[in-house]
């Protein structure tokens, strides 16, 4: 497949995303919690999506840092409501498309660890804020982040499931290395805990950035 081909159907899968999302808002009656987790998810996973269809990382870091631009104006003007809290100060939907590029630029050699990487912060964050807000019981505050023991469970958990699976599955993996199934499990479990340390202590949506930093930097050293 050809790069420009690869962008167009980056956008449009994003914007099909965004789309669904203000659906399942309007007329559903889903909350901005809902779809903005929704969002998150979806966008993540097309760092699979990145991986398979591109063929140069110049090409590839182009949608991702488009909608840095993008989401920082719909963070403005709330062009997408399915995505925007009314939070001010809260800048995760711009750091989360930044923390793509870069990430995309440093690893575009080793695909496992780039889907790898983004993958704690993709599932994991997403489900730790679900779970602590309707069952964390147990509070706890690290630099004056308030979470939740439940919710801290959940990310490590949905962190090192998530992460685990492009580490065995795609180009470069470590599986395809002497006993590289158990180097994988291993490796995913320590970023998952390191990710989940991180995401306790950064604040103001700054996870969206240090997750993935932390993530990546754990599997480069481990694999």
């Amino acid at each position: 497949m050809s790069d420009p081909l690869a962008v167009g159907i980056s956008f449009a899968y994003v914007f099909a995303m965004l789309g669904l999302a203000e659906g399942l808002r309007r007329w559903r009656r889903y909350s901005v919690d809902f779809t903005r987790k929704f969002i998150h998810i979806a966008v993540g996973m097309w760092a699979y999506g990145t991986v398979l269809l591109f063929r140069s990382r110049a090409w590839a870091v182009l949608p991702p840092l488009a909608f840095v631009g993008i989401n920082a104006l719909s963070y403005r003007r709330g062009l997408f409501k399915a995505m925007e809290t009314g939070q001010k100060g809260h800048f995760g939907t711009v750091y989360f498309p930044l923390a793509f590029a870069v990430l995309i630029w440093l690893l575009w050699g080793r695909p496992a660890l780039l889907v790898a990487s983004l993958m704690p912060m993709t599932w994991g964050d997403a489900l730790a804020a679900v779970v602590g807000r309707r069952i964390g019981q147990r509070r706890y505050r690290v630099a004056g982040s308030a979470r939740s023991l439940e919710g801290s469970v959940t990310m490590f958990l949905v962190s090192w499931a998530a992460t685990l699976p492009p580490l065995v599955m795609l180009p470069g993996a470590a599986l395809a290395r002497p006993a590289g199934g158990l180097a994988a499990l291993g490796a995913s479990a320590v970023a998952a805990l390191g990710a989940t340390l991180v995401e306790a202590a950064s604040p103001f949506g700054l996870d969206n950035l240090t997750v993935p930093a932390a993530s990546a930097l754990l599997l480069a050293l481990l694999l």
